[in-house]
């Protein structure tokens, strides 16, 4: 698939507020990770707390055939996520499509989280990379979500190539910064017609809250929730924060005043 056209699986729903990603309807738009948990056994506490379907797991970082008792690939397979293979830690197009087809023939995917880091200090993707891998997987027939930077230009770039969404960074993977520029997602946002997923960054649960009241449709977290205090609980709130901020997203704010405005009126009170 290429230049504007898209498959209409990718496309958003405009009559219902169904949450489609790669053809499928979600329950959950919070989408989390497997890694810096401190054990399997919390791994699985947090990711249930989180009511989250789509788990994602780094390919480099994973041994995939070991399916021993208490290894993270005996834990898939008796849970019911669907896991979103990604390509964390690759830095050439080349290695993260390699690494995303070795995911395939291990029965992973289709649907798969592209990552190309271009620098090791600051995590950020390297732009041009990423367009080059997610070029190759469409045409590979993956259903590709692309972590790329929050730049308008480069995530319509890749909506055009044909991904299934973009996955723009609310501030440096891990930083737990929070929403850094509001204004680029909101245009994003405007000008998007696959779903907009807000990946890295996010902190605490004011934040997912403040992504999703800008509209985003959905975050994918795993720092915030594996190096909290309580990860359990942490996740749990991260879940509430993400259904809260959609649902604030779809009543619709107040509109912001520089005055004050009673909130009981006066007009028409006998004097």
């Amino acid at each position: 698939m290429s230049g504007t056209q898209h498959d209409k699986s990718n496309a958003l729903p405009k009559t219902t507020d169904a949450f489609v990603l790669g053809g499928r309807e979600w329950k959950s738009r919070l989408i989390v990770g497997t890694g810096k948990y401190a054990s399997t056994e919390q791994t699985e506490a947090a990711i249930d707390a989180s009511g989250a379907e789509i788990v994602t797991v780094a390919i480099r970082r994973v041994d995939l055939s070991d399916r021993s008792s208490g290894s993270l690939m005996q834990l898939f397979a008796r849970k019911s996520w669907t896991i979103l293979p990604n390509t964390a830690g690759c830095y050439t197009a080349d290695e993260a499509v390699r690494t995303l087809r070795l995911a395939r023939e291990l029965g992973l995917g289709p649907m798969v989280k592209l990552e190309v880091i271009g620098s090791q200090k600051t995590l950020y993707p390297d732009n041009e990379a990423t367009l080059e891998a997610a070029k190759i997987l469409i045409k590979d027939g993956f259903t590709v979500l692309p972590y790329c930077i929050d730049d308008p230009i480069v995530c319509k770039k890749l909506e055009d190539l044909g991904c299934a969404a973009v996955m723009p960074l609310a501030a440096p993977i891990g930083s737990g910064l929070g929403i850094r520029n509001p204004h680029n997602l909101a245009i994003i946002l405007e000008e998007a017609k696959v779903p907009v997923i807000v990946d890295a960054g996010v902190g605490t649960a004011s934040d997912a809250a403040v992504a999703m009241e800008l509209g985003c449709h959905g975050i994918l977290m795993n720092t915030a929730i594996a190096h909290a205090k309580d990860p359990v609980l942490m996740a749990r709130a991260m879940r509430e924060a993400t259904s809260a901020g959609r649902n604030a997203f779809l009543a619709g704010r107040m509109p912001r005043s520089r005055y004050a405005n009673a909130s009981s009126p006066t007009a028409g009170l006998i004097e």
